[in-house]
């Protein structure tokens, strides 16, 4: 072979391996215009990762949220603040399973989308590329919510530290157009143990420290600057809801009252009163009403 031929393989190759590492052709710039909703992803390919539009995001709005008010005017005016360039808060959604901690989150996108904020969603997985997410999107005049959803850590996970860093932790600033919301069933996002407590036995392998342990497991959710809790609801207030979401689907006051024990034989069908088992015991009931099948 020929130090031409050679030297053409060789620029070949290298050129393989740097397209592997680019964006396909459109993508390396995320296109702001086909929607107020981003996901991070992956390439196809493996190599390298870019924000995908999402092109049917969730249109659920502030007020088909019930029974939810204190937290719902709370992450409300942080985001008003922050989209308005005011100083505002990191926010952490903790508490039961179905309440609307992430469709608060959604809900208020909606709210002021218009006003220039969009949201991010990233997977546990992918925290550790935070920084580079924050790299994208610096220098925007958008502003931007990067979106963690149920979150929960184990101990060793790196996603754990790199969230951690983002929120309050690195040399460089936190961007100022860029806050992050997050949900979770754990207050403190890891497991608490029992022996977490034992503050002042040790076994021959433990933690001298173990004061230090406890601290290290809630200085996460402390770097949170808003703390939102979240409860199951009463009876009452989960017929409410039902009551929201049927109407939302057409039913009639008539069709709803009829609705209150089909809703109730619901619940004890899925052991929670939730805003989530609402919704579905709506779209279950007024489809099957739609089909002439209601009570």
């Amino acid at each position: 072979m020929s130090p031409l031929e050679q030297f053409l393989q060789r620029a070949d190759a290298l050129l393989a391996r740097v397209e592997a590492i680019l964006p396909p052709a459109g993508q390396r710039e995320p296109d702001w215009k086909r929607g107020f909703a981003f996901r991070w992803r992956r390439h196809a390919n493996g190599a390298g990762k870019y924000l995908q539009p999402v092109l049917h995001a969730s249109s659920i709005r502030l007020d088909d949220l019930q029974h939810v008010e204190p937290q719902k005017q709370a992450i409300e005016q942080n985001t008003r603040q922050f989209v308005a360039r005011r100083p505002a808060n990191n926010v952490l959604l903790t508490g039961a399973r179905g309440t609307g901690k992430s469709s608060l989150i959604k809900a208020v996108l909606n709210q002021f989308a218009a006003e220039g904020l969009r949201l991010i969603e990233v997977d546990k997985a992918d925290l550790a590329d935070l920084p580079d997410i924050v790299d994208v999107v610096a220098g925007r005049p958008e502003r931007f919510i990067i979106f963690c959803d149920d979150l929960s850590f184990e101990e060793g996970e790196a996603g754990y530290k790199a969230l951690k860093v983002a929120l309050d932790g690195s040399i460089a600033a936190q961007s100022d157009n860029v806050l992050i919301y997050a949900t979770s069933n754990r207050r403190h996002l890891m497991p608490e143990k029992m022996s977490d407590n034992a503050s002042y036995t040790h076994g021959a392998d433990g933690d001298l420290h173990p004061g230090e342990t406890v601290e290290e497991r809630i200085s996460l959710s402390e770097r949170f600057g808003v703390w939102l809790s979240f409860y199951s609801f009463k009876q009452d207030d989960y017929l409410d809801i039902a009551g929201h979401w049927l109407a939302s689907f057409g039913c009639t006051p008539e069709q709803i009252e009829a609705a209150r024990p089909e809703a109730l034989r619901w619940v004890l069908q899925r052991g929670s009163r939730s805003g989530r088992v609402a919704w579905q015991f709506a779209k279950d009931y007024a489809g099957k009403l739609e089909g002439g099948q209601g009570a």
